[in-house]
C-alpha cells in the first residue's frame, strides 16, 4: 500500500512530497510484521521501520558471537534499537534519522566497519595518525570477529521491543521501565500520531 501523507518532510519541510509505503509479511520465528517506509520526493530523505503485529515489551537480545556459524544469525533492528558490542567499545544509538533493517551479524559488523572506514578516511585527510591507528585496530578486530577468532557479545536494547536476534544461542530478557526510559527511543514521526494522521 502506498499513500501520500499530508505532513511536511522532517528534513526539508516540503509539504507535498512525503509518501508512505506499508508492506506486511511473515518473518520466521519473529512473526507477522509491517514494514513501513517513508520517503520525500523533494530531498530524498528515506526511513524504514518494522512494527510487529503483536505488542512487545521493552527488551534486550544478546548473542555471544564465538564462531563463524554465529555470523549468519539474522538480526532485526528497529529504528528505536541501540546496538552494542562492548568488547570493541562499539555502540550505535538511534538518532533523528535512525532506520530499521533486517540483516545478519556480519551485516551489523559491516555497518560498524563502514562507519569506522569513513572516520579513517577523514583522519587520513587531516593527517591524524593516532585516529588512523585506532581505526585500523578496530577494523582488524572486526575482521577477527567475522572469522571466528575473537569472541564478542552482540547486544540489542530496544525500549519498544521491536528488535530481535534470531538464533538458538541468542538470549532475550526484559528491560525494566527505568532502564527503558534511559534508552533513546529513536525518531518520532508525526505520521504515526493517529490523531494527526491524514492519508489520501
Amino acid at each position: 500500500m502506498e499513500s501520500r501523507i499530508e505532513q511536511s518532510c522532517p528534513i526539508c519541510g516540503d509539504e507535498s512530497s512525503l509518501k508512505m509505503m506499508a508492506h506486511s509479511s511473515e518473518i520466521p520465528y519473529f512473526g507477522e510484521h509491517t514494514q513501513i517506509t517513508m520517503s520525500c520526493h523533494s530531498c530524498g530523505w528515506r526511513v524504514t521501520d518494522f512494527i510487529p503485529a503483536e505488542g512487545k515489551k521493552a527488551g534486550s537480545w544478546t548473542l555471544m558471537v564465538s564462531s563463524t556459524e554465529h555470523i549468519s544469525a539474522r538480526v532485526i533492528r528497529s529504528s528505536s534499537c541501540t546496538v552494542r558490542v562492548a568488547e570493541l567499545g562499539l555502540e550505535v544509538t538511534p538518532g533523528s534519522s535512525s532506520t530499521g533493517y533486517i540483516s545478519n551479524v556480519e551485516g551489523v559488523l559491516d555497518r560498524f566497519a563502514s562507519a569506522i572506514g569513513t572516520i579513517r578516511r577523514q583522519a587520513d585527510v587531516e593527517r591524524d595518525e593516532d585516529t588512523k591507528t585506532k581505526c585500523d585496530e578496530l577494523l582488524f578486530r572486526i575482521d577477527k570477529v567475522k572469522n571466528g577468532g575473537l569472541p564478542v557479545t552482540l547486544e540489542l536494547l530496544d525500549p519498544v521491543g521491536h528488535s530481535q536476534i534470531l538464533h538458538e544461542d541468542a538470549v532475550s530478557s526484559e528491560i525494566s521501565e527505568e532502564d527503558a526510559e534511559e534508552l533513546d527511543p529513536g525518531p518520532v514521526y508525526p505520521v504515526f500520531d493517529v490523531s494527526n494522521e491524514k492519508l489520501s
